[in-house]
């Protein structure tokens, strides 16, 4: 029988892709995009700085900012070394498609990739994008982080569990949009390559992609539904007839780009104690723009209810005066 003995929760923010010393270069992008109160209220740039406290000078320092990096990457590390150590053979990953594959003309709000590879393309960015052809040199090479620097490679897949988990999430009335390979030329989206290059460092562990359809209306699952999914993932591994040691990833998160630290506290404290309640009932209209991506981790957390929360790490990644950047968060469940 198979069992998931592994959980993983990380941010995937490009912050982790550069150095600190070019944290604050995001506020040229940060003025560009559109933003959010902690409320989910629409908010531009210069609201945000408006009402943003004095006490955030202090995060903005250049030592503050090489202090949260050296402790971003240490906690990469560690996971990685856990990943490479629980000697898994297959792990789960659920991450958001950013209309990186899924565009509004079919938008999934739950898929399931059941290819026997997935690629990762080099600077998978097209530069004729025309969101992304502005874009400074630094942001560019941030991107690019998230995929192969040469040549494409084909991550192996484990289609079988994939299609098992397909059939038991139907069975267990999740109607799941299904696909056996991306558009052509085309190859997984920034939070799967942020895995593979960054937490699996290229190791050969065969996935089972899961995409959320966390940041694009109408049909972003509600927290319950994510919380739902995960238990439904849960019992469908467990009835898988393979003897597997399987992980379960949370790709992306956590609050951002207007960091809510008191949100991401609420998380973290109901992660820890198992408070699914809580985790269900957290408010949608704070779960938009990049905070939509906590949806990933509550279904992870309902995969891993049988888990403990081993290891936690959290900061807030702050860049901008505006209060603008990631809430990093790193764990481990076993």
């Amino acid at each position: 029988m198979a069992r998931i003995v592994l959980g993983i929760g990380c941010s995937h923010t490009p912050m982790l892709n550069v150095g600190p010393e070019e944290w604050p270069l995001f506020e040229q992008l940060d003025r560009r995009r559109s933003h959010l109160h902690k409320d989910g209220r629409p908010a531009t740039f210069d609201e945000l700085l408006a009402i943003a406290p004095s006490s955030l000078q202090a995060e903005l320092s250049p030592e503050k900012h090489a202090e949260r990096h050296a402790e971003a990457m240490a906690a990469l590390g560690r996971l990685n070394e856990t990943l490479i150590a629980a000697k898994l053979d297959a792990l789960v990953v659920v991450g958001d498609d950013q209309k990186e594959i899924y565009h509004d003309d079919h938008m999934p709000s739950i898929l399931v990739y059941r290819g026997e590879t997935i690629a990762n393309v080099p600077n998978r960015t097209r530069a004729t994008d025309a969101d992304v052809a502005w874009r400074p040199d630094w942001a560019k090479r941030a991107s690019a982080r998230y995929y192969e620097e040469s040549e494409t490679r084909h991550y192996p897949v484990h289609a079988r569990l994939a299609n098992h988990l397909i059939a038991g999430l139907i069975d267990r009335e999740f109607d799941v949009a299904t696909a056996n390979a991306l558009p052509e030329g085309e190859g997984e989206g920034h939070a799967f390559g942020f895995v593979h290059q960054r937490i699996m460092k290229g190791a050969a562990i065969p996935v089972v992609p899961v995409f959320l359809n966390t940041y694009y209306p109408p049909n972003q699952p509600s927290p319950r539904r994510c919380y739902k999914l995960g238990q439904a993932i849960r019992h469908t591994i467990e009835g898988y007839r393979e003897d597997l040691r399987v992980g379960v990833v949370a790709s992306g998160g956590l609050s951002h780009f207007t960091i809510d630290e008191e949100l991401d506290g609420e998380v973290i404290r109901a992660l820890r104690e198992k408070d699914a309640s809580a985790l269900q009932s957290l408010p949608r209209e704070q779960l938009n723009s990049g905070s939509s991506e906590i949806r990933n981790w509550i279904c992870a957390a309902g995969a891993l209810d049988h888990l403990d929360l081993q290891w936690v790490q959290y900061a807030p990644g702050y860049r901008t005066p505006a209060g603008t950047g990631t809430g990093l968060c790193f764990a481990h469940w076993a």
